[in-house]
Parts: structure tokens; C-alpha cells; sequence
């Protein structure tokens, strides 16, 4: 099904008012502004706020966009899981990776965060064998190398540019690979509606019960505006890239997802003047070129597989 589903996109691109590509690109560019956004009002209001609540204005905001759009037409079915447990363990894990790049961008360059971040399909390949029983291929595990490689680039240990807290950055990228590969998991199972709902619930229960011995009153409107927005701009940018997921096939959406460094780095400079060095570029570039050739590969082994192979969707 998800075989005629990749055909029939392949054939509406001839079309570019009804193509699902042009579609997917442009939700994807809105996730590349709205995801970074997100980050630099982190970095900013880290300034004046706890992380903790920065994180619960995140994850409130992010519930009430769930709630508005799509409990009105799944109703219960929104919070119905075949595996509730196991998305509650994921959406743990995602709220963990949300509170160490939360606390690091307090000190790290947003585009630097961004980059390293982007390791975690590198972590997803090493851990695969052992969570998934997948097989890593000679290329991946180069891709996979080479990747690490580059976020040595970035972070540049021992030098001047180093700050320790971009290992929060790296450690996140672990707990979300461990994210991702539950996703791959559920995603035979619960709908990305129900997932996303569960990795913004949990994230809003366990912060709110931490809230009131962190919270700060926000000192003006500004304030306000921007931690209110924070939740907006979280779950906007998530639907961005599930809709993307959805209306195109992944071996075209995914490349994709690395806009957001490049929107990363342009908020950084715009708005923190943060310039990357030489190293920290090179490194960036040989992080996205690792992740191509990870998505390449499965894009290549994929299309050697009979069609009438049973695939999942995410």
C-alpha cells in the first residue's frame, strides 16, 4: 500500500499545483524556521528562566496545539495506545533530550547545538543491531564513523572555542536516538497523532510537577509573548515534519531535515552575532554528508526490495 502510495507521488510530480513533493519541502522549510526558532528563544530566555520552565511552557503549549487540532476529529482515539507503556518511556527519553539541549544552549552557538545534534542517526545506526536486529553494511558504518568524525570537528575538544556543556548537546543526540528507535517500534502500532500526543503529555505532567519550585513571573508582555509562543512554535514545528512524512516518501523528505542547521546557524548570527569558525563548518559539512550517504543507502536497499514486500509506515 505504502508501495502505490510512493508511485502515485511519483507520478503527481509531473504536476507541480498537485504534487505531494512540493508540499513536503515547503512544510519542511517552515520546520527549518520554527524548530531553530524555538532554540534561540531558549538560549535568550535561559537568561532570565529556569529550564524547567521554559520546558513546561513548551511542552503547554505544545498539548493545547494537539488538543486543538486534533482532538476534535479523533476524539478518544487520539489517546488510545496499543503500547501506552512504551510511549511513555519514549516520551520520557524526548523530554530528557529536550532538558540537556534546553540547558546547553545557555552556552553553546545555536548552529553548533543544531549540528551536533544531528548525530543521532549516527547513534541510531550503532545501537540498531542490538535494539532492532538490523544489519549495518560496510558504508553505514563508515557514514556512521565519519559522522562522529565530524562532530569532533564541531566541538573541537581541547580547543578555545570548546565549552563543556556541547557534550550535553552530544548526549542528548543519544537519548534521541533511543527516542527514534522506539518511534520505529511504535510506529506499527499507534498512529504519529497518538505518539506526538504522548510525547507532549508526559513531558507536560512530569514538568508541572516539578513547576512550582522553579517558577519565575515572567518581568514583561515580551516575556510572556515569547514563553507563550515557545509551545506554539514546538508542536507547529513537529507537525511540520510528521505532515511532511506523511504527503511524501521519506527517502525524499529526509534530507531535508537538515535545513534546520542552516536555519540554526542564520538565527544565530542574526540574532547572537554567532560566526562558526572554519572547523566547526568542516565539521557540519561531514555530519550532513555522513547522514546523506545513511539515507542514501537505505534509499538504494529499499528500492532493491521486492514491492510487494510488507513495509511499515512512520
Amino acid at each position: 500500500m505504502l508501495a502505490a502510495r510512493e508511485d502515485e507521488a511519483l507520478e503527481e510530480q509531473l504536476d507541480p499545483k498537485r504534487s505531494p513533493f512540493v508540499t513536503a519541502v515547503a512544510f519542511m522549510l517552515a520546520a527549518a524556521i520554527l524548530i531553530p526558532l524555538l532554540n534561540a528563544e531558549v538560549k535568550y530566555l535561559g537568561l532570565f528562566y529556569p529550564v524547567i520552565q521554559l520546558l513546561w511552557c513548551r511542552y503547554f503549549g505544545h498539548v493545547v496545539f494537539m488538543l486543538v487540532v486534533f482532538a476534535p476529529r479523533k476524539g478518544k482515539a487520539l489517546f488510545r495506545s496499543r503500547r501506552p507503556w512504551l510511549q511513555i518511556v519514549r516520551s520520557l527519553l524526548f523530554c530528557l533530550t529536550s532538558f540537556l539541549m534546553f540547558c546547553a544552549l545557555q552556552y553553546v552557538p545555536v548552529g553548533t547545538a543544531a549540528a551536533v545534534s544531528f548525530t543521532a542517526p549516527m547513534v541510531v545506526l550503532v545501537l540498531s543491531p542490538i535494539m532492532l536486529g538490523e544489519t549495518v553494511g560496510l558504508l553505514k558504518t563508515v557514514a556512521a564513523i565519519s559522522g562522529f568524525a565530524g562532530a569532533l570537528f564541531v566541538i573541537q575538544p581541547g580547543g578555545d572555542a570548546f565549552h563543556p556543556a556541547v557534550l550535553l548537546v552530544l548526549l542528548s543526540a543519544c537519548t534521541s536516538a533511543l527516542t527514534q528507535i522506539l518511534s520505529r517500534k511504535l510506529a506499527s502500532h499507534d498512529t504519529p497523532e497518538t505518539s506526538n500526543t504522548y510525547m507532549a503529555a508526559a513531558g507536560f505532567v512530569l514538568t508541572s510537577l516539578m513547576l512550582p519550585f522553579f517558577w519565575q513571573s515572567p518581568d514583561s508582555l515580551v516575556h510572556v509573548g515569547l514563553l507563550v509562543s515557545m509551545g506554539i512554535l514546538g508542536g507547529c514545528g513537529h507537525y511540520c515534519l510528521v505532515r511532511a512524512f506523511e504527503v511524501a516518501p521519506a527517502p525524499f523528505v529526509a534530507p531535508f531535515t537538515y535545513l534546520q542547521i542552516v536555519g540554526a546557524s542564520l538565527l544565530g548570527y542574526l540574532l547572537f552575532s554567532e560566526l562558526p569558525n572554519l572547523w566547526s563548518c568542516i565539521g557540519t559539512f561531514i555530519i550532513v554528508l555522513s547522514g546523506l550517504v545513511v539515507l542514501l543507502g537505505e534509499q538504494y536497499l529499499e528500492s532493491r526490495r521486492p514491492r510487494t514486500s510488507t513495509r511499515s509506515s512512520g
